[in-house]
């Protein structure tokens, strides 16, 4: 499986079919369409350790404690297209990893801002203050 520059051997991937959830009448009963696709992102020697790294670290509820990336196809009524949405899938998810974020550069509001947002801040508390009944005091 080839993701942008990263050529994954498809023996890394481990694909089950089972059976989908949800409508489909008889169908859905006897054809296993789904597919869970396994991706041991942890022991990939085909990742490169930064990306690995980057991968490993987001908080995501599809990857595992042992970081094994589970990802359920059933959208479509066919195993086949329900691969190649769990294959793709997939591809997408490294391909977050192969960017690095861009740093966040630390800028200071400018004068004019801090006395726009201090202006607003005392109109809001006199509307506040006009509400109760103490305003006339």
């Amino acid at each position: 499986m080839q993701v942008g520059p990263l050529s994954i051997p498809d023996d890394e991937l481990v694909e089950r079919f089972v059976r989908a959830s949800g409508p489909g009448g008889q169908n859905v009963n006897k054809v296993a369409t789904a597919v869970e696709l396994r991706f041991d992102v942890a022991a990939s020697p085909a990742l490169p350790e930064m990306v690995r790294a980057r991968l490993l670290a987001r908080r995501d509820r599809r990857m595992t404690t042992d970081g094994v990336l589970v990802l359920s196809a059933q959208r479509f009524r066919t195993q086949e297209r329900n691969r190649e949405d769990a294959r793709a899938r997939l591809a997408a998810f490294i391909e977050s990893g192969l960017r690095a974020p861009t740093p966040r550069i630390a800028t200071r509001p400018t004068r004019a801002a801090k006395e726009r947002r201090l202006g607003e801040k005392r109109v809001r508390a006199a509307r506040k203050q006009g509400r109760s009944g103490r305003g006339w005091e």
